[in-house]
């Protein structure tokens, strides 16, 4: 698995959100600023993901259990549980909150208006109502976008259908529960109805549900699958990758760690945390605030896979 920018990106809105005020009192006694973690996966599905973060933060001089505390909050699968773990986390009065995902970052914003939050991995913060432009974000909210432009989807099945010219019926494996997911489906009926392909949805709501949607794709004959992106996908992106190699279908994500599944490139990783660190720690005194920053979007991955 690569380490894809919208991880390593964190780091320096993180960072430039919290050095700012306190490099402005440098000349007082240093306090220990806390971070909250808010992720709906677990520490396990993802330590060097974690480890990443840590280390880009010790890179730039905050070393947890010296001058700085990072308050970790995972759901486990279980999204229900992020309202209240944002109450936590709000209640242990952090300086700043990192919401990584679109579920996490509603939650955050749900339970504070007063803490700053960042988020990565939502593709679409204005229209699910994070921030008011990306721009001119408004109130605590910035973060991480992976906003694509309309024709990107389109894009991803003219990819498949190269893969497969003789495919005449296209899956698309979504949450129904993820409001950019359903926000896309009109943007896919219009590419497969241009090329002549029947749609079949395939709802995963919940980790047991990946099983029956690809033997549903399998019963109607599904000639490939699209991918989109969603936390629940993250959670289990092995099992998913697994599936479709498993019910031979191409298929297309949004992300090139999802084909990856599971390996990390730690040299790729180290040298684009330590770009992002020399460009946090050139402006770290600059007062940065929420509503200032930009929201930033990043490259994105799309692999597909051929039948064996």
């Amino acid at each position: 698995m690569t380490f894809t920018m919208p991880t390593l990106t964190v780091v320096a809105f993180a960072l430039s959100l919290l050095t700012a005020p306190l490099a402005a009192e440098a000349e007082q006694p240093r306090k220990v600023a806390r971070i909250g973690f808010l992720s709906p996966g677990s520490p396990a599905a993802a330590p060097k993901l974690l480890e990443a973060f840590r280390q880009g933060l010790r890179e730039l001089g905050w070393v947890e259990g010296q001058n700085i505390a990072i308050e970790w909050r995972f759901a486990e699968g279980k999204f229900e549980r992020l309202p209240e773990l944002a109450a936590e986390l709000v209640a242990l009065k952090v300086d700043l909150l990192v919401a990584a995902a679109p579920q996490p970052a509603r939650a955050a914003k749900e339970a504070t208006s007063a803490i700053p939050v960042v988020f990565i991995g939502v593709a679409d913060p204005v229209r699910i109502g994070l921030i008011s432009s990306l721009a001119r974000p408004g109130g605590n909210v910035t973060g991480v976008t992976t906003l694509v432009p309309g024709e990107f989807i389109a894009k991803q099945v003219e990819l498949l259908k190269e893969t497969v010219p003789k495919a005449s019926r296209l899956a698309v494996l979504m949450n129904p529960t993820n409001a950019v997911h359903v926000e896309r489906m009109d943007e896919l009926r219009g590419a497969a109805q241009k090329l002549g392909l029947a749609l079949q949805w395939l709802e995963a709501r919940a980790a047991g549900d990946f099983e029956g949607a690809f033997q549903a794709a399998s019963g109607k004959r599904a000639d490939m699958l699209v991918v989109l992106g969603d936390p629940l996908v993250g959670l289990h992106r092995k099992r998913v990758v697994e599936l479709a190699a498993q019910h031979r279908l191409p298929a297309i994500y949004l992300f090139r760690e999802d084909v990856l599944a599971g390996r990390v490139d730690v040299a790729v990783m180290e040298r684009r945390v330590r770009a992002i660190g020399r460009d946090v720690d050139s402006c770290s005194a600059c007062g940065v605030r929420p509503q200032e920053v930009e929201s930033t979007g990043l490259r994105l991955w799309a692999s597909a896979s051929r039948r064996p």
